[in-house]
């Protein structure tokens, strides 16, 4: 097999029976199931979830987007070997500790294959809950630019780069353009406080005001569970972004549950402890890409700057990364699902392949 062949790239044009257009996110394509081919694997697998819940098909790919772009290398490489397998490996883990350690359920009912889930619909909360353990990235540009309030909270001074924080921060931003919030630009991404939240909390998808306290703690529990485990492996969790939604259990009642991936290197900051210890930052994540991607292109400003938007995608689409930063992405992501799960990432020859037919053979979900 070439190792092109083993990338999983376009997602979306799986023959997957569904009624509905299909929804593709920078990583993953999202299928929402016929209502019949949803109320008939709800009773035939005895998913714990209503009878007339709304189910999806959830597959990742391997391409790789930073900055806004997707890439690709050289020999047609259009994504990163394992990375897809990788994702869902981390996020899988990280989910099943959860569960033993009593924290929310998930979105995720059932996985029939390494880049596929199947997940419930949610009501997603409209906000990306960012923690932060360690002073870095954007919140260390504004802080060595004079800024001590971030996100409505007061940074103590003397603080240096990389340090850690006296605590965990929480560091919210929007999900997705939001309107008619006073004090909220209406745009993507903008940082916003938790005043901003308490005040218009039903703008923001919150059911009930009290649930804001829930989902702060969900996401330091979160945090938690997943910085512990990784301290195991000398590896440092230095932030991360979690996405939590509404679904109705089996009674009828909501509940707040974690949705999207969780603690994988595309969601979060992991650094190695020893080389910390030694005074360097080793990112085990996607920012080691980012970081790459500065240095590889003459002008860096095009990838930071939104109002060179044509020229970055120009950029993205125009260049093949050499083979071998690219295959040191795959090494840092199936390096870490490795460390995590304790199980290799094998590379498959026909991924495409091998996701229509467990589709078919087990789930009759394949026209």
């Amino acid at each position: 097999m070439s190792l092109a062949d083993s990338v999983l790239a376009i997602n979306n044009d799986l023959p997957i029976r569904t009624d509905k257009p299909v929804h593709s996110g920078k990583v993953r394509s999202v299928y929402w199931l016929t209502e019949a081919d949803s109320r008939r694997l709800i009773a035939d697998k005895g998913y714990n979830v209503p009878a007339d819940t709304p189910l999806a098909i959830m597959v990742i790919s391997d391409r790789i987007s930073a900055f806004d772009c997707i890439f690709h290398g050289e020999g047609n490489l259009q994504g990163i070997p394992g990375k897809g397998a990788a994702l869902n490996a981390i996020s899988n883990h990280w989910f099943k500790l959860f569960a033993e350690n009593g924290l929310a359920d998930s979105h995720i009912l059932d996985i029939p294959h390494p880049f596929v889930w199947i997940v419930q619909k949610a009501r997603p909360i409209k906000v990306e809950a960012i923690c932060r353990q360690y002073i870095t990235g954007s919140m260390w540009r504004a802080y060595a630019k004079g800024e001590r309030e971030f996100c409505g909270i007061t940074l103590p001074e003397g603080l240096t780069k990389d340090q850690k924080l006296p605590e965990l921060l929480i560091t919210p931003s929007t999900k997705g353009i939001l309107t008619g919030i006073p004090g909220v630009p209406e745009q993507d991404d903008v940082n916003i406080s938790r005043a901003d939240i308490e005040a218009n909390y039903q703008a923001f998808g919150f059911e009930k005001a009290e649930d804001i306290d829930l989902y702060e703690v969900l996401l330091k529990q979160g945090f938690k569970v997943i910085s512990d485990a990784l301290a195991t492996h000398d590896q440092m969790f230095v932030d991360t972004k979690f996405e939590f939604g509404y679904v109705n259990d089996k009674d009828g009642n909501s509940k707040l549950i974690y949705m999207d991936e969780v603690g994988t290197p595309d969601s979060s900051r992991i650094w190695d402890g020893a080389a910390y210890r030694d005074g360097k930052v080793v990112e085990n994540s996607k920012e080691g890409f980012r970081q790459f991607l500065l240095n590889h292109f003459d002008d860096a400003d095009i990838l930071l700057n939104k109002d060179r938007m044509p020229e970055r995608e120009a950029l993205a689409r125009d260049n093949d990364l050499p083979l071998d930063a690219m295959m040191n992405v795959s090494r840092t992501y199936t390096g870490v699902a490795e460390k995590v799960t304790g199980t290799s990432i094998s590379l498959a020859d026909n991924p495409k392949a091998d996701i229509i037919k467990v589709l078919a053979e087990q789930y009759d979900l394949i026209d």
